[in-house]
C-alpha cells in the first residue's frame, strides 16, 4: 500500500465505505496460535468492505511469543493487501533512544500505519513517533476503563488532566498526524475532548462488549462535519456468527446518527459548546448554592442545585434544552416523558427544540374529568425516553416512571441535565435503564473553577464531602 499521510488515507476510506467503523483484530488468548491468522483472515475478508481501518492489539500477539509476533506482521500485511490502514494498539511510551526503538519496531518492522501512544512522559516521548509524517499517532486522552477517573480526571492547572492532554496534543500536532483516544463509556468527557480539539481525529474504544453508548458518544464526539471519529469494535464483530453483518450493522447505526438532521454540523457542535455556558448561567441564576442542605433523598449535601430557576432565564433554558436535545438525537424513542415537577418546563423546552412529542406522568390521578395518570397522547408499546432536571440516587425516577410502565410504555433511557454522581447511574442501570446527562456534578464544579466562579478548594471540599474525591 502506498504511503499517504495516515489521516488522509483514513478520510479516503471513510468516504469510500461511508463508514467510521474500525475493526479490532484481537484473537482471544485461548485460541491456538495456529488458528490466529486464519481467523483474522476470515474477519478481514468479511468486513473490509465496510471498515475504514483495522486495529490489532499487540498484546494478544506478543503473548504468543515468536509465533504471535509473526502472526501480527502477517495480519498487518493482510489488511494492507485490501488497501486498508492499520492502527497498532500498543500504547507505547518512553523517551530518547528507547522511544525511537519503539517507533522503529511499530512502523518499520511491523509496518503499522499508526500506533497508540501513552503521553504520560511528555512531548519528547511522543516526538519519536510524531516525526514520522507519513504515520499516525493516537495519544491516550481519556480511556474507556473504569479506572480512567483515577488519574485522567485529576486537576491539571484548572482543568482535568485529559483536557490538558487534548489541548497539548493540538500544540504538538504541527505535522497533522496526531489524534486522540477517548472512550465511549464516558460520553460527557468525550464531549469535552471534542470541544478542546474540534478538528482532531478521535479513536473511540469501549463500544460493544464494554457497554459504551454508541449513539450518545457519536453525538458528543463527531466533529462539525459529522466525521473524525473512528469507532473501534472488536469482540462484537470478531466473535459474531457473521462478522460482516455485525460490522455493517454498526456502520448503519453510526450513519443513522451522522446523517440525521439533528446529527449534522449544528448538532454535536451545539452539545459540545453548551456545558460551560450552562454552568455559568446556572451560577448567575443562583441555581448553584453552597452551604448545608437536606436533599429530598434525606442526604445532607454541601451543594444545592435548583434547576427550577431555569424558567426565569430563557437564554439559559434554551442552552440546556439544546444540549439535552442533542443527547436525545442519539436515542431511539417515540415520545419524551418529562417527570414532574422539575422536569416539566425543561421537557417542554426540549420538545420544542427537537420537535418530538411530550407526555408526562402525574404524581397523583385527578379526581375529576378523565382522571388520567398520564397527560398527553400515547399508545401501549411505544418507547419513551424519561427526562428530568437532575438525578441523585435514582429512586425518585424509578417511582415516577411507574405510571408509564403500567400503561404499557417502554422505558430504556433517562436523560437529565445534571448527574449528582451519588448512585443514580448505578441504581438505574440495575433496573436496565441507561442514564445520559449533559454534565456531571464534577464537571459542573470544574466549569465554575475554570471560569473563576469558585475556588479550587471549594470544589475539593464538595467532592470530599460527597465521596467524589
Amino acid at each position: 500500500m502506498g504511503r499517504n499521510r495516515f489521516f488522509d488515507l483514513v478520510e479516503r476510506e471513510a468516504r469510500r465505505a461511508d463508514s467510521l467503523v474500525c475493526i479490532g483484530l484481537d484473537p482471544p488468548l485461548d485460541m491456538p496460535a495456529a488458528e490466529v491468522l486464519p481467523k483474522m483472515r476470515a474477519v478481514v475478508e468479511a468486513t473490509h468492505a465496510v471498515a475504514c481501518a483495522f486495529k490489532p492489539n499487540a498484546a494478544f500477539y506478543e503473548a504468543r511469543g515468536r509465533a504471535g509476533w509473526d502472526a501480527l506482521r502477517s495480519v498487518i500485511d493482510l489488511v494492507h493487501s485490501f488497501e486498508r490502514p492499520v492502527i497498532l494498539d500498543a500504547k507505547r511510551g518512553d523517551i530518547a533512544s528507547t522511544a525511537d526503538a519503539y517507533a522503529q519496531a511499530c512502523f518499520d518492522q511491523l509496518d503499522a500505519d499508526a500506533v497508540t501512544v501513552n503521553p504520560f512522559l511528555g512531548r519528547d516521548s511522543v516526538e519519536s513517533f510524531a516525526r514520522r509524517e507519513d504515520r499516525g499517532v493516537f495519544l491516550l486522552c481519556h480511556t474507556s476503563n473504569p479506572g480512567a477517573r483515577d488519574l485522567q480526571e485529576l486537576d491539571a492547572g484548572g482543568m482535568p488532566l485529559y483536557e490538558r492532554i487534548a489541548r497539548m496534543a493540538q500544540a504538538w500536532n504541527s505535522r497533522g498526524n496526531i489524534g486522540l483516544v477517548a472512550g465511549a463509556t464516558f460520553p460527557e468527557t468525550l464531549a469535552r475532548v471534542r470541544a478542546e480539539a474540534p478538528g482532531m481525529w478521535i479513536l473511540l474504544p469501549g463500544v460493544g462488549s464494554q457497554g459504551g453508548d454508541l449513539e450518545a458518544s457519536l453525538a458528543a464526539g463527531l466533529d462539525a462535519g459529522g466525521s473524525r471519529v473512528l469507532v473501534n469494535v472488536s469482540r462484537a464483530v470478531c466473535q459474531a456468527p457473521d462478522p460482516g453483518k455485525a460490522a455493517d450493522e454498526y456502520r448503519q447505526r453510526i450513519n443513522a446518527v451522522r446523517h440525521s438532521p439533528r446529527g449534522g454540523p449544528a448538532g454535536p457542535a451545539a452539545a459540545r459548546a453548551a456545558p460551560d455556558d450552562i454552568a455559568l448561567g446556572l451560577h448567575d441564576l443562583g441555581a448553584v448554592r453552597f452551604g448545608e442542605f437536606t436533599l429530598k433523598s434525606g442526604m445532607i449535601s454541601p451543594i444545592y442545585i435548583d434547576l427550577r430557576l431555569l424558567v426565569s432565564d430563557p437564554r439559559v433554558m434554551a442552552l440546556a434544552a439544546g444540549a439535552m436535545a442533542e443527547l436525545l438525537a442519539g436515542l431511539r424513542f417515540d415520545r419524551i416523558a418529562a417527570l414532574p415537577y422539575g422536569g416539566l418546563p425543561i421537557g417542554q423546552a426540549v420538545s420544542l427544540a427537537c420537535g418530538r412529542p411530550l407526555i408526562y406522568p402525574r404524581r397523583e390521578a385527578k379526581d375529576y374529568g378523565t382522571k388520567k395518570l398520564i397527560e398527553g397522547t400515547h399508545a401501549a408499546g411505544e418507547t419513551v425516553v424519561v427526562l428530568d432536571d437532575l438525578v441523585t440516587t435514582g429512586g425518585s425516577k424509578i417511582e415516577a416512571m411507574e405510571p408509564l410502565t403500567a400503561a404499557g410504555l417502554k422505558v430504556t433511557d433517562v436523560v437529565v441535565l445534571v448527574d449528582r454522581e451519588q448512585g443514580g447511574r448505578a441504581e438505574l442501570a440495575a433496573r436496565g435503564l441507561s442514564l445520559h446527562c449533559v454534565m456531571t456534578l464534577s464537571q459542573l464544579l470544574d466549569s465554575l473553577v475554570r471560569q473563576g466562579r469558585i475556588a479550587g478548594t471549594v470544589r475539593s471540599d464538595v467532592r470530599a464531602a460527597l465521596g467524589l474525591a
